[in-house]
């Protein structure tokens, strides 16, 4: 099907011939004031448009043009605009420009040159378009709702997201403090088919047993001492959403018997209550114990664990995860000079080496809030190692049982992942760094599999 085009003429013999000239080539719309173009723009269904400056209700003064034209670049961004000038209105052709026309065409109009304007701005919008497909696929692979990484692991993980938000089972995520469950769980929950809907969100290590019965299933009047009104529960707050259960290990035996009913029947009972109530919630439960250990320990249900496991998810700690350490510290670099509006701080290469010699027993949140704090010390854009706060991190490095070659192959894959995340992932620059030919690099990079979506 041909491209779309809009002409946006007031003069009716001049955009009649416009559109006779140029239909056999595209799909011709034609607007003669600006509320008609603005309405046709806001579908964005039109990669390229042409803008005669002489409109309504003036349309030998071209301030109602150039009016259009700002507010065509808010309405429909990605539009190139073509304006039609006189031969004697370069001026206007050159302001026009400077508040973001794409191009310019004079008058008298010569049709072939039109076409020749138009045909080379067209392909402009599709190598422009194609690139942002490019850059949306390469954020999709290095992110998930705020979840960052390159590394195999975390493209293993996000595609498993993605999987778990496709069905409604029980989903259980596991991984140690600071990994990021609880994002993993949301990415979960916005991509599923109950995004419209509530998540209901409750930490079982962080209520009381003596109330955590009341906040997931409510109670009645009277349930108890100080019940003085009926309560609505978790569970009914998440009714046609998903309710997330973090540190479901740390749950008390009774409520792990009422959340398998749950579970398994898909009613509940408030606290002090007899009516079965039906709800339809799904489950997403999340901890940082190690829930097969605990059923062997009988510190959890096994049957219950059977049902919440239905889908797996274990989020790696970063210490198995190299690659992702300097992505994340320059996200992090990133996002919080953005909001306190100090450009251009980057890592020093001694404090790149120390965060990934470091073996951050408090994942993701931990590396987030040294870097958080090496901000405020950090001086003429340089964020050093003293910055970092960190202590002796070799000796905090838990001592690993390798063989030499295999401690060669961890030093190569830490150096060559460093030398990647300082250069943004320019495989040239990261080979002169390193002092490898570029095709030595691409081995290397196979051979580690670290993906570099460039």
């Amino acid at each position: 099907m041909p491209p779309k085009l809009l002409i946006i003429e007031d003069e009716p013999s001049l955009a009649k011939q416009m559109k006779w000239g140029l239909s056999d080539i595209y799909q011709v719309c034609t607007a003669n004031n600006a509320d008609k173009a603005k309405t046709l723009l806001t579908s964005g269904a039109f990669p390229v448009a042409t803008l005669d400056l002489g409109l309504p209700p003036f349309p030998n003064n071209p301030e109602q043009g150039f009016k259009l034209l700002e507010s065509a670049n808010e309405i429909s961004p990605h539009t190139r605009i073509i304006v039609i000038t006189g031969n004697d209105e370069q001026e206007n052709a050159v302001k026009a420009i400077g508040l973001g026309a794409a191009d310019f065409c004079s008058k008298p109009l010569d049709l072939e040159v039109l076409k020749i304007i138009l045909k080379r701005n067209f392909r402009i919008c599709e190598l422009e378009a194609a690139n942002r497909k490019l850059q949306e696929e390469y954020q999709c692979s290095r992110s998930l709702y705020g979840m960052i990484g390159i590394s195999p692991v975390m493209t293993g993980l996000f595609a498993q997201i993605r999987k778990a938000s496709e069905t409604d089972y029980p989903v259980l995520i596991q991984g140690e403090t600071g990994t990021g469950k609880e994002m993993a769980a949301r990415a979960v929950f916005n991509l599923s088919r109950r995004s419209q809907e509530s998540l209901i969100i409750i930490n079982c290590g962080a209520i009381p047993e003596n109330l955590l019965e009341s906040e997931l299933f409510g109670h009645e009047k009277g349930a108890f001492t100080g019940a003085d009104s009926r309560k609505t529960g978790k569970f009914e707050l998440a009714d046609k959403g998903t309710l997330f259960l973090d540190e479901i290990g740390d749950m008390p035996h009774t409520l792990q018997v009422k959340l398998l009913r749950f579970i398994q029947e898909g009613t509940i009972e408030r606290v002090g209550g007899s009516r079965v109530i039906k709800l339809d919630v799904r489950i997403i439960a999340a901890t940082h114990v190690n829930l097969e250990q605990a059923v062997k320990e009988k510190r959890f249900r096994e049957d219950l664990f059977y049902r919440l496991n239905v889908i797996p998810i274990i989020i790696p700690p970063l210490r198995e995860r190299l690659e992702d350490i300097l992505v994340l510290a320059n996200h992090f670099i990133r996002k919080e000079t953005e909001k306190i509006q100090r450009d251009g701080l980057s890592l020093s290469p001694a404090a790149a080496a120390a965060l990934t010699s470091h073996s951050w027993p408090g994942n993701v949140r931990e590396l987030q809030n040294c870097i958080f704090r090496a901000l405020t010390k950090a001086d003429q854009g340089i964020i050093s190692l003293a910055d970092l706060g960190l202590s002796n991190t070799l000796e905090n490095i838990e001592p690993l049982n390798l063989s030499i070659k295999a401690a060669r192959d961890n030093a190569e894959l830490r150096v060559i992942s460093q030398a990647m995340a300082v250069t943004d992932n320019n495989i040239s620059q990261a080979a002169k760094l390193l002092g490898v030919s570029r095709p030595t690099l691409h081995d290397l990079l196979k051979k580690h599999e670290i993906i570099t979506n460039k």
